[in-house]
């Protein structure tokens, strides 16, 4: 059914393993396609990096969200957040559907810590609304986050349509919850795992999952599924483990 979504949600650490042993984008790229999903929220995505090309054999040449993006997903944008001298990296939204718009949109508190919020209005077919997806990766600090909360709380205000589906994911670093839940109550959104199990998931650190950092927020509607996808073959991957949900629009 094309008014119901799978979608992914997935820090990718850069495409390099925990403590960055290793480079696996190209087995990143597998997992993703494993997991079928609709629309893919990406966090930690390199965009560039002149460095890497020159010491990694099998860097691949796109940058990594055309390289995961593939033939899978036929659209996709990119957030540039922090750069530097060797390149930049950001957030990213695949989708199999047309991104119609998007925007890049600065949400750094300080300027020690580059952070952009990624807003994409996607077209699927057989939901009568535009879906607005928002993908973030929040400060580490929470005086930052709350900040950056306000500034996202503001965008969603100002530029969603109360009647469109909307989708926010990413890592959040809010391990402990509060700034979560008053901009969640604000602004009428369900937290998925929170909606199916009572509370939100561990994704953090991927081996043995201890802290919830990674969220999916929707509003507009009912959460069919929602897992954290970790194994004792993924934690090599990446540093967060992959959140998951199925959602039908209501």
């Amino acid at each position: 059914m094309s008014n119901q979504l799978r979608i992914a949600s997935y820090n990718i650490h850069k495409g390099f393993s925990h403590f960055n042993q290793r480079m696996v984008i190209h087995d990143l790229r597998e997992r993703l396609r494993a997991l079928n999903s609709d629309i893919v929220f990406l966090q930690e995505v390199q965009g560039s990096h002149l460095g890497h090309e020159q010491r990694w054999k099998h860097w691949p040449v796109a940058p990594q969200y055309e390289f995961l993006a593939d033939e899978v997903w036929t659209d996709f944008a990119y957030g540039k957040n922090a750069v530097y001298d060797d390149g930049h990296h950001g957030n990213a939204i695949l989708s199999r559907y047309p991104i119609v718009r998007w925007e890049n949109l600065d949400i750094s508190a300080h300027a020690f810590e580059s952070r952009g919020l990624l807003h994409a209005v996607i077209a699927v077919p057989d939901i009568e609304h535009e879906v607005h997806a928002f993908c973030v990766h929040l400060a580490l600090f929470e005086r930052s986050r709350k900040q950056q909360l306000a500034m996202l709380r503001r965008r969603v205000l100002e530029a969603v349509p109360q009647e469109a589906p909307l989708i926010i994911a990413g890592d959040f670093n809010d391990w402990r919850g509060h700034a979560g839940r008053e901009f969640a109550r604000d602004l009428g959104l369900v937290e998925v795992f929170v909606a199916m199990h009572g509370k939100p998931a561990r994704s953090f650190p991927a081996r043995m999952p201890l802290l919830s950092l990674d969220r999916i927020y929707v509003r507009g509607w009912q959460v069919h599924h929602a897992e954290v996808k970790h194994g004792i073959d993924d934690w090599h991957r990446s540093d967060h483990a992959v959140l998951l949900a199925t959602v039908g629009v209501l």
